[in-house]
């Protein structure tokens, strides 16, 4: 990748609980969002918001299916034929608010949990990657960068964007440090513009010790205290560079 021609695309979670404000303040800011469905969080009213904000602010329009329970952090109690079809109703909630509104389904990206328990179990693996190309041909996923979903979707025939988080602390070795660990998020301005600078400059995030850490979209929490904030700093720092 050349770093000075690179194309970013910025993307934040959606439809979570945050104030309106704040949902319609981060549109102005990214070039996708992931919308919650309506299990970990969300419902009707705010995933019709969030698609119609999305097209007023030309935003992609991705599904953000999540498991119930401690905001979809907490241990995935399905097997993986009830994963199967439960992300397929959220998918589908979603993607049926958003053709009413004439917007096109662009990705799906899995929440917490979900997220985090496809890159941990082959066999969540697998079917996810084929539950998504029988129920959603044609739809990219965000998955994260250089990650077992990412590394088995050729399989399938399926569509990825490699993502990183913008503000989330890493380890050395390219895993997220847990939430409630020193450094699990990015709270100082200071460190989210040495972050950036650095992925103008290389074309990726770089880790402590020195490794690269590069995708295709980057993420953006809508949850965080800071959100906004954070985001506006991004849009500013990556202008000219976001798709």
């Amino acid at each position: 990748m050349d770093p000075g021609g690179m194309s970013i695309d910025l993307n934040c979670d959606l439809g979570e609980g945050e104030p309106f404000r704040r949902t319609e303040a981060l549109l102005r800011r990214v070039t996708s969002c992931n919308i919650a469905c309506g299990v970990h969080a969300g419902s009707m009213e705010s995933m019709e918001r969030g698609v119609d904000l999305a097209l007023r602010h030309q935003v992609r329009v991705g599904a953000h299916p999540g498991a119930p329970g401690g905001f979809g952090r907490g241990d995935v109690t399905w097997s993986a034929t009830e994963f199967s079809s439960h992300v397929v109703r959220q998918v589908t909630t979603l993607m049926e608010v958003a053709q009413k509104r004439g917007a096109a389904l662009h990705h799906v990206k899995l929440h917490g949990a979900l997220y985090h328990r496809t890159e941990q179990d082959p066999v969540f693996t697998t079917t996810y990657l084929k539950t998504m190309a029988a129920s959603f041909p044609g739809t990219t996923l965000f998955a994260a960068t250089g990650g077992r979903v990412a590394a088995a979707a050729p399989q399938f025939g399926v569509t990825i964007w490699e993502e990183a988080f913008l503000d989330r602390g890493y380890r050395p070795d390219g895993t997220l440090i847990p939430r409630g660990d020193p450094g699990a998020m990015i709270a100082c301005p200071r460190d989210l513009r040495r972050r950036l600078d650095e992925l103008l400059l290389y074309g990726a995030i770089v880790l402590p010790e020195g490794a690269m850490l590069r995708a295709r979209t980057f993420c953006l929490h809508g949850d965080h205290p800071a959100s906004i904030r954070n985001a506006g700093l991004a849009a500013q720092r990556l202008a000219g560079r976001l798709d």
